[in-house]
């Protein structure tokens, strides 16, 4: 099993949960963050003073796959969230040890 950690532009989000449903995901969880890469932020200017935003809105999009199923996700996200312009985001895989459904006790595979 693999975990799928997207960091993407708020704006991209529905053309990804839509990529990701045509390849068969069916659960994600999606979290509002703040953060900043190489860009280090930018500057903006309110009421006529310059201020610089160090931390970007983002969304984080987190979900749990089965190893097969992984790489064609991650392949959707970029491809749903590409806008070629700095502050795309990143994709994160890292492996998954243990997965357990709450209601029912099901384990590992099952347990998606």
């Amino acid at each position: 099993m693999k975990k799928i950690e997207a960091v993407i532009k708020p704006f991209r989000l529905e053309e990804v949960k839509e990529a990701l449903a045509e390849v068969g995901v069916e659960g994600m969880t999606v979290t509002e963050v703040k953060g900043f890469g190489r860009q280090r932020g930018h500057t903006e200017i309110y009421r006529g003073s310059e201020y610089t935003v160090d931390f970007v809105p983002k969304i984080k999009v987190e979900m749990v796959l089965s190893d097969e199923r992984c790489e064609p996700a991650v392949a959707a996200i970029v491809k749903a969230a590409r806008t070629g312009k700095i502050g795309d985001g990143k994709v994160f895989v890292s492996a998954v040890e243990t997965a357990v459904r709450i209601r029912t006790g099901d384990r590992e595979e099952a347990a998606l």
